[in-house]
């Protein structure tokens, strides 16, 4: 790197809080997460409509990201702003900052680093403890089946960023450019963010799945939730209040959850360890009815394999719990204490997609994807009502 590119240099760190998903997230900035391009993804955030917008990140432009390889063999994905991308840092600008006074991070991702840098990461939150170590057999569960409680932040982004270092290593070369997609940080307004990832539709596959890939996911949506509610979790993680830790879960364990098995892990995911956030019920059903409303305007779309988001913040305003105190607008009666988003839109298609593989374009909304809210909204509403 030359002096004017290092200036501009940024070195990407894994996402703390991703909850699911196999594509590494990475950070940024504060307020921006990257993620590897997809064609189909671009061509879906580049056609938008306007009234899905609020239900998904903003899209903030394209940046060009290479390998590097220090002299130790410890990878870092570095991006560049501006590198063969002469509009990346343009369109940057709304994000507050340019991306060439970007401070240029001295640490670097190593094996034996990752918890280090990881715990520097959550600074002050002190929710890792020292002697975690990741690895992603234990991810899945112990002897008795039983998944382990994560006292930490979620380990799933880091298998993830593992796993997509080691494949960009074994492939290309460091000075190859790959392009990735910047996104908004959704979460990065809450302190403690609590998140729940869903799998939408009774359908994952896209229309470009090989015949063996068709036949794999066909067989998770039938031995899932997914068929029977149009919904399986992907992925969670919960602030509790009474040990200051997340509790995790990860795909493999909504993947074996029955219908009630899936009610039982949406109210888990609305307790902070004290007690059930009852007060978040009516503004996340809200926030699903909403989206419903706009997703069956949606003629067209097939949103295969993408996901949705539930986030609220883990760390209560005593204000808004007390309607008598006076308290401020970021919370109490304001709805943006919860956020509802869809994302992950690499297998979305829709008419005029310029990166369509349906040589055939669907017809009217999508009925997996509504069946699957309808059904979220269901179980949310039995839930408030104290069944």
């Amino acid at each position: 790197l030359g002096p004017a590119e290092a200036r501009a240099a940024v070195l990407l760190q894994p996402f703390v809080h991703q909850v699911g998903g196999h594509s590494s997230m990475l950070t940024y900035d504060e307020h921006t997460v990257c993620k590897p391009l997809v064609s189909q993804e671009l061509s879906f955030y580049e056609s938008l409509p306007l009234a899905m917008r609020q239900f998904t990140p903003q899209y903030k432009g394209i940046v060009s990201v290479h390998l590097k390889k220090d002299s130790l063999g410890n990878l870092t994905l570095i991006a560049s702003p501006g590198l063969g991308q002469p509009d990346s840092c343009g369109r940057l600008d709304s994000a507050g900052g340019d991306p060439a006074v970007t401070l240029w991070h001295k640490c670097k991702w190593s094996h034996t680093q990752v918890t280090k840098t990881f715990k520097d990461s959550c600074s002050g939150k002190m929710l890792l403890r020292t002697d975690l170590q990741y690895h992603t057999d234990s991810l899945l569960e112990d002897a008795n089946g039983k998944q382990p409680e994560r006292k930490s932040h979620n380990p799933w982004g880091l298998h993830c960023h593992r796993q997509h270092l080691n494949r960009m290593s074994s492939k290309h070369n460091e000075n190859k450019l790959h392009q990735f997609l910047l996104l908004e940080n959704v979460v990065s307004k809450y302190s403690y963010p609590c998140i729940l990832d869903l799998k939408m539709g009774t359908r994952q596959h896209g229309d470009d799945a090989s015949e063996e890939k068709k036949a794999r996911h066909i067989k998770k949506c039938e031995q899932s939730t997914s068929a029977s509610l149009g919904v399986r979790i992907c992925g969670m993680q919960v602030y509790q209040a009474d040990t200051g830790h997340f509790l995790c879960k990860d795909k493999y364990y909504g993947r074996k959850l029955s219908p009630e098995g899936f009610r039982q892990t949406l109210r888990q995911f609305l307790c902070n360890g004290n007690q059930l956030r009852t007060d978040l019920l009516e503004p996340i059903i809200l926030r699903l009815k909403a989206l419903l409303a706009v997703i069956r305007k949606q003629s067209s779309y097939r949103f295969y394999s993408s996901s949705l988001l539930i986030i609220y913040d883990g760390q209560e305003h005593k204000e808004s719990a007390d309607q008598h105190l006076p308290f401020p607008k970021t919370h109490g009666t304001n709805p943006s204490r919860v956020d509802v988003r869809m994302i992950d839109f690499a297998h979305t298609t829709f008419k005029g997609s310029k990166s369509n593989p349906s040589p055939t374009p669907y017809d009217g909304p999508d009925h997996g994807y509504i069946f699957g809210l309808e059904n979220l909204i269901k179980i949310l509403q039995s839930l408030l009502e104290g069944k």
